[in-house]
Parts: C-alpha cells; sequence; structure tokens
C-alpha cells in the first residue's frame, strides 16, 4: 500500500464499550504501525485549552534572551533536562547540526514508583510563572494518551493489555517543545531536523505551528505528516521497532526548511518522547520471532540503548 497521508485513528473507539470498536482500532493502528510506523489519533486526552496555554508558555520562553536562556541549560546531564541552544543536536549520521532549540520536561515519579534510577530533576522558569506547571500538566495526560495507544499495540502483538503498563508509566519519558528560528540566511545543507528515526518506544507530536514534518514511505518517497487540529501524530521509535523484531516500524522521518519566501517565520513544535523505565528489557518479544523472521537484535536494556544513541546524536560524551 502506497498511502498518500498518514491514517487517521480515533481513540474513542478503543475506549468504547463496544469489542467491535475496541477491535477495530487495534487493528487500524497495528496495520499502520506495520506499513508507516505513523497515525494522526483524535479524541486523545488532551484539551484544546491546554494545547494553546503551552504554546503561550514555550513561546514566551524562547523570546526571553539568549543570556538567560543560556542559564537554563545543563550540559552536565547531557541537556536530559532544560534548556537545549541552537546547534546542539545533529540527527544520527548527519554533519550538519539541526536549526532548532528546545526545552526538556521530564519524568517527576510517583511516590511509590519504586524506581531504580534518580531521574534529574526538572529545572523551574522563575520569569514564567505558569511554565512548568502548564508543561507538566501536558506531559501528563501525553503519557496517559501513550499508554492507552500502547494497551492496543500490545493486544495487536499478542501480548496481555497491560503489558506495557509498568515499564511506561514513570518512565524516562521527555516533552520537548522545540524551536525552529527564523532562517535568515542560506542553510548550506542544513535543515531544521534531518531525517532521522526516533529512540524511544513511542513519540506524540501536538500538531506544529506549521507545516514541514514529512514521513518516509517503504518505496523510499517522502510525504508530508498534516494532521487534522485536534489530532496528535504518533509514530513508532526505534525501541519498539527493536522489541518487536521489526513487526512495527520505526520510519525515518525530517523537518524541512521552507520555502525562502516563509524563512522570516518560526516555528514551533512539541513531541513528547515515551521512554520506559531503564530496565526494560528491549529483547526481541518471542510473538514476533519465527523460523520466516528470526531475531534480529542482540538483547539490550532500554538504558543502556538510550545511551548508545545519545552519544550518536551528540548529546552526551562516551
Amino acid at each position: 500500500m502506497s498511502f498518500t497521508h498518514i491514517p487517521s485513528v480515533d481513540l474513542a473507539d478503543f475506549l468504547s464499550d463496544d469489542p467491535k470498536k475496541k477491535q477495530k482500532f487495534v487493528d487500524e493502528i497495528g496495520k499502520a504501525y506495520e506499513e508507516i510506523g505513523f497515525v494522526s489519533l483524535k479524541n486523545h486526552f488532551l484539551d484544546e485549552q491546554l494545547v494553546d496555554k503551552l504554546y503561550t508558555e514555550i513561546k514566551a520562553f524562547f523570546s526571553l534572551t539568549e543570556s538567560i536562556k543560556k542559564g537554563y541549560e545543563r550540559e552536565d546531564i547531557g541537556g536530559q533536562r532544560g534548556y537545549v541552544s541552537f546547534g546542539k543536536e545533529t540527527a544520527k549520521g548527519r554533519e550538519k547540526a539541526d536549526l532548532k532549540e528546545f526545552w526538556h520536561f521530564g519524568q517527576e515519579p510517583d511516590a511509590d514508583a519504586n524506581l531504580t534510577e534518580e531521574y534529574p530533576e526538572n529545572i523551574q522558569v522563575k520569569e514564567l510563572e505558569n511554565f512548568n506547571k502548564v508543561g507538566m500538566k501536558a506531559y501528563q495526560l501525553l503519557e496517559k494518551t501513550g499508554i492507552h495507544v500502547l494497551r492496543a499495540l500490545a493486544l495487536y502483538i499478542g501480548l496481555e493489555e497491560n503489558y506495557f503498563d509498568h515499564w511506561a508509566s514513570n518512565g524516562n519519558s521527555i516533552l520537548r517543545p522545540i524551536h525552529y528560528p527564523p532562517i535568515t540566511e542560506e542553510p548550506k545543507g542544513a535543515v531544521r531536523a534531518g531525517a532521522h528515526g526516533d529512540i524511544n518506544l513511542i513519540t506524540l507530536l501536538m500538531g506544529a505551528s506549521s507545516g514541514g514534518l514529512q514521513v518516509q514511505r517503504k518505496d523510499g518517497e517522502w510525504i508530508d505528516a498534516i494532521p487534522n487540529e485536534d489530532e496528535l501524530v504518533i509514530n513508532v521509535g526505534d525501541m519498539l521497532e527493536r522489541h518487536t523484531n521489526n513487526k512495527l516500524r520505526s520510519t525515518i522521518h525530517r523537518v524541512v526548511n521552507p520555502p525562502k519566501k516563509e524563512w522570516d517565520k518560526p516555528r514551533y513544535s512539541i513531541p513528547f518522547f515515551m521512554h520506559p523505565r531503564s530496565e526494560m528489557p528491549l529483547n526481541c518479544l518471542e510473538e514476533c520471532v519465527s523460523e520466516d523472521k528470526p531475531k534480529h537484535y542482540e538483547d539490550i536494556t532500554a538504558g543502556d540503548f538510550l545511551h548508545q544513541r545519545l552519544v550518536e546524536i551528540g548529546l552526551i560524551k562516551e
């Protein structure tokens, strides 16, 4: 099947008391993730008012002076929390840094989470009273949405519905508001975000403030990922592809530069990278291994895999 757009699915079907509707959602999202690795999701848990508030807060933050923003940069923890300045991240395998700056909100675990690791604390922005409160409310609702998507995928794979719940709840997830500033000179090969696959289990993306996100089909063609205003774009990451022995696809995607006449416009985007607890084994699931599809990957934990990838994209040094 050659997709011309990413498929749209309705979470209300999965939450329905009607088993046929629930199964319809499971089949639709599973098949989409086998074929193209992306869907747009309607009827998720975020409301429009909260999304608007978050965009207001992140635009206010990125409008602060460079010296104020730099005061929130924590290179000692590989940018896991707080501000990451322009040109710090490079897509795996590319030489030119991406044309973006961003912020990281991280997990604030439950008191009874029984974690084996300690997450860095979130950094509080003194200049903006509601920045952290609004950001963490969105974080919690995106995590809730993501857990329901993972429940549907567990059923599609043939696992118990709540298989991912423990690993994803209180996981090492990141909410990353991104600012792509106006382009002021010829980029010379740099793009807003180079072609890449995501590291994590799944990524949930709030509608960006302008276009540019493109997804690569199996035949190598690029298609635009343009959801409706009230939908989230959700894609498979490398961890889930690995765990399912390539049954579910972590699709290469990119953010291309706009036409020259629109270089003066900034772009804002807010992905939620859903990571599991670091001790989660990413070993290929036996449900996804067969004579026809032998085990493709060595055993590894999510934490070790994340470390490898953060080194590869330049956010941490070995």
